[in-house]
């Protein structure tokens, strides 16, 4: 054994950002950083104890999620998002996740995605059971990824990823009170009607999904006023 004293390892500057990244992605979906925040690079290097530099990676990569905004001579926010921004989201999302059902089924790859996705709707069924309305949010908002990763399209995935980042502003931590009886039923049937090749009913199946979500959102807002109010 060597008596050389080991000299301490230095995380790489990479390192730091993505830490930083995935602290700020939490904070911002669970509510920590209310919406309307402003992020200071000088505030969070102090508070995550790392130099200005990976802060400023760290905002640029949320910036490009959609997570954050830049406003010039203002600074960077967590955006504040209006009704219209909700369904304009819900309406990119099922756009892009419609063109993914079409491709699959035309494809050969409906078994193969079908699997995966009875897998997450487990998962999801699980977590509802035990009450983990966490899990549930997490393991919907991994449905959905798996459903445009299964086409094979890097573009189309590299699109949806702005999209569910900011469908995780919208959503934040889903809870009981947003939970509703036919969520995990809806991504059953979705999965099913994609290894039956069933394209017109699959779609279906998407559009009440998104006009609930969208409800299920407005809802959890208007309450939110009349609380405040």
């Amino acid at each position: 054994m060597s008596s050389e004293t080991a000299e301490p390892m230095r995380l790489p500057r990479a390192t730091y950002a993505s830490m930083v990244t995935e602290r700020l992605r939490d904070s911002i979906v669970n509510g920590s950083l209310a919406p309307g925040s402003q992020l200071s690079e000088a505030d969070l290097a102090t508070r995550f104890g790392v130099s200005r530099g990976p802060v400023r990676e760290a905002l640029q990569r949320l910036i490009q999620e959609g997570l954050v905004r830049a406003e010039p001579h203002r600074g960077v926010f967590v955006p504040v998002l209006t009704d219209d921004d909700v369904r304009d989201i819900y309406l990119a999302r099922e756009t892009l996740e419609a063109a993914a059902v079409k491709h699959i089924i035309a494809s050969s790859r409906s078994e193969s995605a079908a699997n995966d996705l009875d897998r997450l709707v487990k998962l999801m069924a699980d977590a509802e059971a035990a009450d983990d309305w966490e899990a549930v949010g997490r393991h919907d908002l991994e449905f959905h990824t798996a459903l445009v990763a299964a086409t094979g399209s890097e573009r189309l995935q590299r699109m949806f990823s702005t999209v569910i980042s900011e469908t995780r502003l919208c959503l934040g931590v889903l809870t009981a009170a947003d939970a509703r009886s036919d969520l995990v039923g809806e991504h059953r049937q979705i999965a099913t009607m994609i290894r039956k090749r069933q394209t017109d009913k699959a779609l279906a199946v998407l559009k009440v999904h998104f006009d609930d979500a969208v409800v299920t959102i407005g809802s959890r807002e208007e309450g939110t006023e009349e609380d405040a109010g």
